[in-house]
């Protein structure tokens, strides 16, 4: 990293109002170097030319550094015409300066004691007072507290004596270091990128914008066996058009390498549709996917949030009421929150907080009328104390509204009726908002998630099923479109290749059950991938062979114990007892079986980490193994302290997180 990005104005974090000293002409490097003119009056940039190689090249003296030392990722070539005895006393020179600057600190203020305290006590006191002026004068997050390495660091120095230890400093972090962790972490996720060969992987994107405001596309691959970042690319000032999304996809295509890779996720816009044409021109084998939970979202927003216009008159006349409770239950959030007094009253009745929504996160408005329903009765008791009626200083016709609304029985049946006939797509959300193989689940999902849709708008209206309805008719086109948009070959195929749907205990649940081979629109969106997918007419007519047999349970499928365990054992693991003879269908199953559905991992990896280039890749390997440490560390890799700061957080609870993450929802949503 440039010390010009790390020390803006040439200010030191160490001593306010000197200038950086690795700038200054002491800095030992710089006789490895003929200093050339220097761009601009202030700052440490300036041309300059290689002694080994000759090369001119511009930059302050952290590139310098790099281009001598061979340090990759700092903006700058590296020299390959140093000689290792050469780099080894740089480095030694460069450890010394380092070590100079370290002791020759800023003058230290004493620590605080309590007067008259004895000098043990004090000595006692001293290490956290030492550690938590390191957090006050660096401008530290506290929430690294709660870091399982903070506490790990500390143990470890004071378990072991080392003399003469010095901490590395502020080049040795940025560099060596940071190359080091960045080494072994790549090494450590080397066995999971091992399984994309045999077990295929998907590149799924996402695009956001940090807390400067710089747009950001993520990508990552994901697998059964989890998720890996790849790279974050900074688009200001591109157009982010199918040309442009379509170079990033086919650079991480190749990264990761394109025999492995089955599908590409993105959101459904038309950008990133076009993107996913271009790049299944290109590669045959590789399909565009539009993100299931983006989908679903949208479909939600379509049913309680329908736009009054002109070609969506009839949806909008029939979801309109739900449109009106949620404004109402927002109503009743902002008058409280607005009011100090009304939300010290509701705090009073109240031991969960209201909810703090995005309405970019999936289901905002269910999860927002889900939290009203829980604090239901706290509500009710609240209007109906004596401090809400005796308390007239702010307004009192809102009060009034609010207090009606509350009371209203009606309006709470409503409340009561979305989230009911909502918990489907809900529950569907949740499933798929997920980095678990469910691709092949995707289909039958979306038929039984419709039907269990009906199932509640009947049971509320009191229909026979039979009957019309006209609320279930709009939702249910609804649900159909965004189906029919988000449904793809691959969805068809990999619904084909789950022999639980083959099984006579699954067929038999409902009558009107096909199996996939007896299904019309999936039998000709799964001939079309087999053309795609095995365009050699040998290999074509082979694969077209082993779905028979594997379809039709004969030949080796015909055996009883292949048949009976359809239906109970996992998809990959069957096609891993059972599928030998049929390699082709085999193979294909074990890419297919082992995708998921949706955008997520990129989405939540935006939510989790703020510095996204220093920590996702250890995020992979560490997240899971963050778990086993206790309270003290719980949720140190999330939200930082953006938590402290966030507008009346004591009363009005964030909610920004993924559904899929049920120890999240039981640490900040109290469901």
């Amino acid at each position: 990293m440039d010390h010009s990005q790390g020390h803006n104005d040439n200010v030191d974090s160490n001593n306010i109002g000197s200038t950086d000293t690795n700038q200054s002409d002491d800095a030992p490097l710089w006789s490895y170097v003929s200093k050339l003119e220097k761009q601009g009056e202030k700052g440490g940039t300036r041309k300059f030319k290689c002694s080994f190689c000759s090369e001119i090249r511009q930059g302050s003296y952290s590139r310098v550094r790099a281009h001598l030392l061979g340090i990759k990722y700092a903006g700058i070539v590296v020299c390959k015409k140093v000689p290792r005895t050469e780099k080894l006393a740089m480095q030694r020179l460069e450890e010394e300066f380092e070590k100079k600057k370290n002791e020759s600190g800023p003058r230290e203020v004493s620590l605080p004691c309590e007067v008259g305290s004895a000098l043990k006590k004090r000595k006692a006191a001293d290490s956290p007072n030492e550690i938590g002026r390191m957090f006050f004068t660096g401008g530290l997050a506290s929430n690294l507290a709660r870091n399982p390495h903070y506490h790990r660091a500390f143990q470890f120095a004071a378990a072991n004596k080392i003399d003469g230890y010095v901490p590395p400093g502020y080049n040795k972090l940025q560099t060596t270091l940071l190359e080091k962790e960045r080494n072994h972490v790549e090494k450590l996720l080397d066995p999971l990128k091992s399984t994309w060969k045999e077990g295929g992987v998907t590149i799924v994107s996402d695009g956001w914008s940090d807390p400067l405001k710089k747009p950001l596309i993520n990508s990552m691959a994901t697998s059964g066996n989890g998720p890996v970042f790849i790279k974050a690319v900074n688009y200001f000032g591109e157009v982010k058009d199918r040309v442009f999304i379509s170079g990033l996809m086919e650079e991480v295509i190749n990264k990761v390498w394109k025999q492995n890779v089955v599908q590409i996720i993105t959101d459904n816009a038309a950008n990133c549709k076009a993107a996913g044409d271009i790049i299944e021109s290109m590669y045959s084998h590789i399909y565009w996917t539009p993100c299931v939970v983006h989908t679903l979202n949208l479909a939600l927003k379509n049913i309680c949030a329908a736009k009054n216009v002109e070609t969506n008159l009839e949806t909008y006349d029939d979801c309109n009421w739900i449109t009106i409770v949620h404004g109402d239950a927002l109503a009743i959030k902002h008058f409280i929150m607005n009011h100090n007094m009304r939300l010290a009253i509701f705090s009073k009745f109240s031991p969960l907080k209201l909810l703090l929504v995005a309405d970019t996160r999936f289901a905002s408005i269910v999860v927002m009328l889900k939290r009203m329903k829980l604090i239901r009765y706290a509500l009710k008791a609240m209007v109906i104390s004596d401090e809400w009626t005796t308390y007239r200083d702010d307004d009192v016709g809102k009060a009034m509204l609010v207090r009606e609304k509350i009371l209203n029985d009606d309006w709470w049946e409503n409340v009561s009726s979305i989230i009911d006939f909502t918990a489907p797509i809900y529950e569907m959300i949740r499933l798929c908002d997920t980095d678990k193989p469910c691709l092949h689940l995707v289909y039958e999902m979306w038929d039984s998630m419709i039907e269990k849709v009906k199932l509640e708008i009947y049971k509320k209206e009191k229909r026979q099923l039979s009957e019309f309805s006209v609320f279930y008719d709009v939702v249910y086109d609804i649900l159909v479109a965004r189906w029919t948009k988000n449904n793809t070959l691959l969805h068809c195929l990999a619904h084909s290749l789950n022999p639980r749907f083959y099984s006579e205990a699954w067929l038999n649940k409902d009558s009107t059950r096909l199996g996939p081979q007896k299904d019309a629109e999936i039998s000709h969106e799964r001939m079309e991938c087999f053309k795609r997918l095995f365009p050699n007419t040998d290999d074509h007519l082979k694969v077209l062979n082993e779905y028979t047999l594997f379809s039709m349970k004969s030949g080796s499928f015909g055996d009883l114990t292949c048949i009976s365990a359809m239906f109970t054992m996992e998809p990959k693991h069957w096609w891993a007892n059972f599928g030998a003879q049929a390699p082709l269908l085999q193979t294909l199953a074990f890419k297919l079986l082992g995708q998921p559905t949706s955008s997520s991992c990129a989405e939540r990896n935006w939510s989790t980490y703020k510095s996204i280039h220093s920590f996702t890749k250890k995020k992979q390997v560490g997240s899971k193994s963050c778990s086993r440490f206790d309270e003290k560390t719980k949720m140190w890799d999330v939200g930082g302290d953006e938590f402290d700061s966030t507008e009346d957080i004591g009363f009005l609870e964030f909610s920004d997180l993924s559904l899929n993450e049920p120890d999240f929802e039981n640490s900040l949503l109290d469901y």
